[in-house]
């Protein structure tokens, strides 16, 4: 039986991991053992905890409770305590999701050991090094024995910085399988839609049932620490707010702390709320009328649901959300918020074409990584 440790510790990586440990649970039980370590990144009870509840995510193996930090401390933590881990117990693979610190943490502990990595969300750029997960997506990218796109894009940019997988050699860090199998963030939201629209009563909690909304998060550290960004970020929620348009905001703990130092206070349809849970999340997402994010994830969640999204950064690695025109990219500009915001409210059709797979992005990437690991002297 071939053994996975996967490395989860943020929000997103909670929501990804249902998606594997299910098609473990569903069709790989006697060829698969996953064991799950939690960083410990995100330490909000209801921004982790929870998602393992409601979205029946095995609890985790190990635990490392690292919590906040430098970049650096906490990705120094984590290779530590990922470290003696691997050390410790025999795992055939190690799997990590996205572009976090724990994701690079995993990558960097497991390669150091030659132990093939499995990267989840592979080959997304955004083209700015300015960003930290920019810099941890790359280089997971470049020591990951398996990188799995969820896009034709990200195969793309992979090719650009000369990945070559060649079939006749052995799967390795110089010859990464690399393929595009969809995206499990697809898979998980086909799967938990109905479940969400029958266990959430958010909407009617904020009393938004029958009314229209936007949904909008801000978590990015270039938006929540920059003063002048988020009193821009603020100025265009507000003007949107003097449509008549509640605009719902999940606060993010960091983001809390920071607009009770405003200058722009929010205005009254401006409605804060405490995180929210990933069921919560996909109900406000499917009533919103328009969706305004600095969320890579939610951008996809917005697309998945066919929603129109607002992107509150100035690129973004989801590019053809863009392409499609069912995104605009807005930065911390409120004149480009509020003109975007009006332009899609005035569109009458929009089209939506599959770009995220089939929903069985989670099935494709095990059957690829036990077609090499199932292989003696394969990896």
């Amino acid at each position: 039986m071939i053994s996975i440790l996967t490395i989860v510790g943020a929000r997103p990586q909670f929501i990804k991991a249902a998606a594997i440990s299910r098609a473990v649970r569903n069709h790989f039980g006697g060829r698969v053992r996953e064991y799950m370590l939690h960083t410990g990144q995100h330490y909000d009870e209801n921004m982790s905890q929870v998602f393992f509840e409601q979205m029946q995510i095995p609890q985790p193996d190990f635990r490392l409770n690292v919590g906040s930090g430098s970049h650096g401390q906490q990705t120094g933590d984590m290779m530590k305590q990922i470290e003696e881990i691997l050390l410790t117990q025999r795992f055939d693979a190690l799997l990590v999701y996205g572009d976090t610190n724990s994701t690079l943490a995993g990558a960097l502990a497991a390669a150091k050991l030659h132990i093939p990595v499995i990267h989840v969300e592979a080959g997304l750029r955004s083209f700015n090094k300015s960003m930290p997960e920019e810099i941890n997506r790359i280089c997971t990218d470049h020591v990951s024995t398996f990188l799995f796109p969820p896009t034709e894009a990200g195969v793309q940019n992979l090719e650009k910085e000369g990945f070559r997988f060649d079939a006749q050699r052995a799967a390795s860090p110089d010859n990464p399988l690399v393929k595009n199998v969809g995206d499990v963030m697809y898979d998980n939201s086909l799967f938990f839609a109905e479940l969400a629209e029958t266990q959430s009563t958010i909407t009617q909690t904020l009393g938004v049932h029958d009314k229209p909304f936007v949904l909008c998060t801000i978590h990015r550290d270039f938006n929540t620490d920059n003063a002048q960004r988020l009193n821009a970020l603020f100025k265009g929620l507000n003007a949107i707010a003097e449509t008549g348009t509640e605009v719902i905001l999940p606060c993010h703990p960091r983001t809390k702390k920071k607009i009770e130092s405003l200058t722009e206070k929010p205005h009254d349809r401006v409605r804060i709320t405490e995180p929210v849970s990933f069921f919560d999340m996909i109900k406000l997402e499917k009533h919103a009328l328009q969706i305004i994010t600095d969320s890579g994830g939610v951008q996809k969640e917005a697309y998945f649901f066919r929603k129109p999204c607002i992107v509150l950064r100035p690129e973004t690695e989801w590019v053809e959300i863009l392409h499609t025109g069912n995104g605009i990219l807005a930065d911390a500009d409120p004149e480009k918020m509020t003109e975007a915001f009006h332009r899609f409210a005035g569109r009458q059709t929009a089209d939506y074409p599959a770009l995220y797979g089939d929903g069985q992005a989670a099935r494709h990437i095990l059957d690829e990584v036990l077609s090499v690991l199932e292989k003696p002297g394969n990896a």
